[in-house]
């Protein structure tokens, strides 16, 4: 795998200054810092290979995504979007 399609490139736009907010993003961080242990030091679970950290963040946000369900919307964010056929059981 590794990071050859990773690529550096400019995204402009005109965002709604009152959209913007850095909490958001916060609690995004705050949240995968908690649930996946490799942000944390000195544990078990700590990458050696970025490959690895780059696959577990990807799978965190697959499960946080597509199966688990959150209190406030009572259903998963992808099926909160429109997409009724993600999370586990589904067909």
């Amino acid at each position: 795998m590794g990071w050859r399609w990773a690529s550096k490139r400019k995204i402009e736009g005109n965002p709604d200054a009152r959209n913007v907010r850095t909490s958001f993003v916060e609690r995004q961080n705050i949240t995968m810092r908690m649930c996946i242990r490799r942000f944390t030091r000195l544990t078990n679970a700590f990458s050696k290979k970025l490959e690895n950290h780059a696959l577990s963040v990807a799978l965190h946000y697959m499960h946080y995504d597509f199966c688990r369900i959150h209190k406030t919307l009572r259903v998963t964010p992808a099926m909160a979007a429109g997409d009724h056929r993600s999370g586990l059981g589904h067909e």
